[in-house]
């Protein structure tokens, strides 16, 4: 009787205890998430503040005290509604009992399917190679910018200090290559931290920067139209520029990509490896409410907190600089001193961006070597790894990883114009991943009937956006173009 009893009690508790873990779990098996919509605000604030905040005083430079604040509303407002498209696309069917959709490729696969797949495919990995070589210039040119500081305060702010970022670029690659072979180097629980606290010092530093400069000046600089045309610029060049500017905007913007993953995932390391730092290990819990209402919210407020920083960055900068604001705030030196904060700015930059470029590089390294394990099994040259350290090596890794770097370095030496590559970046993402694949899946997903008023106001968005994206896209090309007729290849 004593056994029996014995049993049932230990059946009880085995029940209680699976009922218990149940509790611990979601409704995918994952352990149960608990984040909020303050939780999700952080995320989303943590990831878009970055290196595009520093070439926004040249854009509104471009635009002007009218125009410049307006463009920026504009572009939070697009990212704002585009955002709460996406969020409604996380579950596919029911919004509290669908299938989750992790990524963002899982919910263009799930709404889309076919050939728009690998269209987003390409376009993602296109612009994680184009953001390596962005990181690379502004990573070089943060180093050169320490360099000048302490030359322009031991010999003088009117000595030319020159001096070439190809040998930054270069150790920037070199950097790169080693990191590369450490296996998971993006999912590094510290790395988020360091890159939260890096972003928001330099970020910071240049906002009191331009403040103290406002105040020295004894009041704003700029005009309400912005650059005028005449003493070295043509009406060409301030057409150019001005659509450069709205590139250069979307790129301080873009985070439409990483919102599902904010809405999906359940670990800490799952946060370093999402294509943005994030800064803890909460995500939004099960319903009720829904996931999408709780992400629409967060947006809400990340989207406002980040425009106000956004405007008083920008707005501070051309109040200090007016016509002649800098593409990189912080390095093109409108400001000299104090010198030792421009220093501690710019160091930050570099720390931030060599764990931000093996952050987005890292689905690109993942993607081929999948491919290449899959196309070739039985290679030993793919396959055989030794561990040495924190190393994982293979002859495979260390040739295409290298290669890949080397890829990256050697663009940015032929091509190391920050604010026009900032803005090509921008305004090539802008259209495809911020704008017309959430409309797609929205109207997919909420069976938007077509032709109605909604599918045609969708439409519309998205061709306006489109516009705006090519023309934007133009500028920067025009820019680079006109930026080599005097630059020599590799002369830095």
């Amino acid at each position: 009787m004593g056994k029996a009893a014995a049993m049932e009690v230990s059946a009880a508790a085995a029940e209680a205890g699976m009922m218990d873990q149940g509790e611990w779990r979601d409704d995918d098996g994952r352990a149960r998430r608990t984040g909020t919509v303050w939780t999700a605000s952080a995320h989303i604030i943590t990831a878009v503040i970055g290196s595009g905040v520093l070439s926004l005083a040249w854009a509104i430079a471009q635009l002007g005290w009218v125009a410049g604040p307006a463009v920026m509303l504009l572009f939070a407002f697009v990212i704002y509604y585009t955002s709460t498209l996406l969020a409604e696309c996380y579950r596919s069917g029911d919004p509290c009992t669908g299938k989750r959709n992790y990524t963002y490729m899982d919910a263009v696969r799930a709404n889309l399917g076919g050939a728009k797949v690998r269209l987003c495919g390409v376009i993602q990995y296109a612009n994680l190679f184009g953001v390596a070589i962005g990181y690379t210039i502004a990573a070089s040119i943060s180093m050169l910018a320490i360099k000048r500081a302490d030359c322009f305060h031991e010999k003088g702010h009117k000595n030319a200090c020159r001096s070439s970022s190809n040998p930054y670029m270069i150790l920037f690659g070199v950097v790169q290559i080693v990191f590369s072979q450490i296996p998971d180097f993006d999912q590094i629980w510290w790395l988020s931290i360091v890159a939260a606290i890096m972003s928001f010092t330099y970020s910071t530093i240049g906002l009191s920067l331009g403040i103290a400069q406002t105040v020295a000046n004894g009041g704003f600089m700029g005009s309400l139209t912005g650059i005028s045309v005449g003493a070295g610029v043509t009406s060409m060049q301030k057409v150019w520029r001005s659509l450069q500017a709205f590139g250069d905007i979307a790129f301080a913007y873009s985070y439409s990509i990483i919102l599902i993953e904010i809405q999906a995932s359940s670990s800490p390391r799952r946060h370093c490896c999402i294509l943005c730092f994030l800064t803890s290990s909460d995500t939004i819990k099960a319903p009720p409410p829904s996931e999408a209402k709780v992400m629409k919210r967060a947006t809400m407020v990340s989207v406002a907190t980040t425009t106000v920083f956004y405007m008083l960055c920008g707005c501070m900068g051309y109040a200090a600089f007016g016509d002649k604001s800098p593409d990189n705030l912080l390095t093109g030196f409108g400001f000299y001193e104090p010198f030792w904060l421009l220093d501690v700015a710019n160091a930050a930059i570099v720390v931030h961006l060599v764990g931000a470029y093996q952050v987005f590089v890292q689905p690109i390294f993942a993607f081929v070597e999948r491919w290449a394990a899959a196309t070739w099994p039985d290679s030993g040259f793919i396959s055989r790894e030794l561990r040495v350290g924190p190393f994982s090596l293979s002859v495979f890794r260390l040739t295409w990883r290298t290669a890949f770097v080397c890829a990256t370095t050697v663009v940015s030496m032929l091509l190391p114009f920050f604010g026009d590559v900032v803005g090509l970046l921008g305004a090539v993402s802008f259209w495809p991943l911020t704008v017309y694949f959430p409309v797609e899946m929205y109207i997919v997903q909420r069976g938007v009937r077509r032709g109605s008023a909604r599918w045609i106001c969708l439409k519309v968005l998205s061709a306006a956006c489109l516009v705006v994206s090519v023309a934007a896209a133009a500028g920067s090309i025009a820019d680079v173009v006109d930026a080599l007729k005097v630059y020599r290849p590799f002369s830095g």
